[in-house]
């Protein structure tokens, strides 16, 4: 049975990041401007390598050739092939991110190759007054949006909410949307780096270029209607599985742990990552154990039949298929 894997997080220069994910939670970055941390990515160019024991240097995508559904679960395979589905990213936003959108599944395999790109956000941190970006304030036609763009007003369409710890959203594909400056979070998404940006304030990068925007191709792919389907509500028992997502992508959960939590994981046939939000954990199987602290993920085998979770306090979003 394989033992949880930690990997070796990628880091990644962006041009609205900052020094968060350093100061806040312990990662190796010597940039002032480093906006993503990939916690575990099957991304091609991007691949995830593990960190520690017996397999470290192995690469998420060996492990996967090798061990197959040991490692996703057979439903997985069945549905991803060697794909791995999930991405899990810890972002820093020093500056607003662009306004943006993600093709659904149908589009993005068409035009990309790719997986569309539903995501849910978990708030680790924020600055007084720090903002997301989720929608419209009203549903707009498609005419109204294009000329928001043609006279540089697309800002007074956007629906804006002031976020704190704790707070979670869910975006759905074609949803428009932007993490504000001072937020700090933790991204759960499909397998997909297929963005299109539709405004960037127009700010221009190291280079004075203008950032290049999707304008054309995001038309077809937004969703025009106000909804508010967005705010996930969760509850905060201790020492069980509190549902934040049940989506078709993946399931979360959220964990308030201060005691020894046993998982009965022999009927999920799937992986299991844990996400360390709050304090610090022991993750173990029956072939090992890892020690989470704030800011940290594991990758738990779908072979394993139960998981055991340690800690005297410590709060985990737990994410399966």
């Amino acid at each position: 049975m394989l033992y949880p894997l930690k990997f070796k997080p990628i880091l990644k220069e962006r041009l609205w990041g900052g020094t968060k994910l350093k100061d806040v939670l312990g990662k190796p970055i010597k940039s002032e401007i480093t906006g993503e941390s990939w916690e575990l990515s099957g991304v091609d160019g991007d691949i995830s390598i593990v960190a520690e024991g017996p397999l470290k240097g192995v690469s998420l995508s060996e492990l996967i050739h090798k061990e197959k559904e040991n490692l996703l679960g057979k439903s997985v395979v069945e549905r991803f092939g060697m794909d791995f589905p999930i991405l899990i990213k810890f972002i820093d936003a020093k500056k607003d991110l662009s306004i943006q959108l993600h093709p659904n599944d149908a589009l993005a395999k068409e035009r990309h190759n790719s997986f569309g790109k539903t995501e849910m956000w978990y708030i680790m941190d924020a600055n007084p007054g720090a903002q997301l970006i989720v929608g419209f304030n009203k549903t707009v036609e498609k005419e109204e949006y294009v000329k928001s763009l043609e006279e540089n007003t697309l800002l007074d369409l956007m629906n804006y909410e002031n976020v704190k710890e704790g707070d979670t959203f869910f975006i759905n594909t074609g949803k428009i949307h932007a993490i504000g400056a001072g937020v700090m979070l933790a991204e759960i998404q499909q397998t997909s780096d297929v963005t299109y940006r539709v405004f960037d304030f127009n700010r221009r990068d190291k280079d004075g270029n203008l950032r290049e925007l999707h304008t054309e191709q995001a038309l077809d792919a937004m969703d025009y209607e106000k909804k508010d389907d967005f705010k996930v509500m969760y509850s905060n028992q201790k020492n069980t599985h509190n549902c934040m997502v049940d989506s078709v992508y993946f399931k979360t959960n959220y964990l308030n742990i201060d005691r020894t939590m046993e998982v009965d994981v022999s009927s999920r046939d799937s992986f299991t990552i844990y996400l360390c939000v709050g304090g610090e954990v022991v993750v173990s199987n029956t072939a090992g154990s890892a020690t989470l602290k704030r800011g940290e993920t594991v990758l738990v085998p779908a072979s394993s039949n139960s998981i055991t979770i340690h800690s005297d306090k410590a709060t985990l979003l737990e994410v399966s298929i």
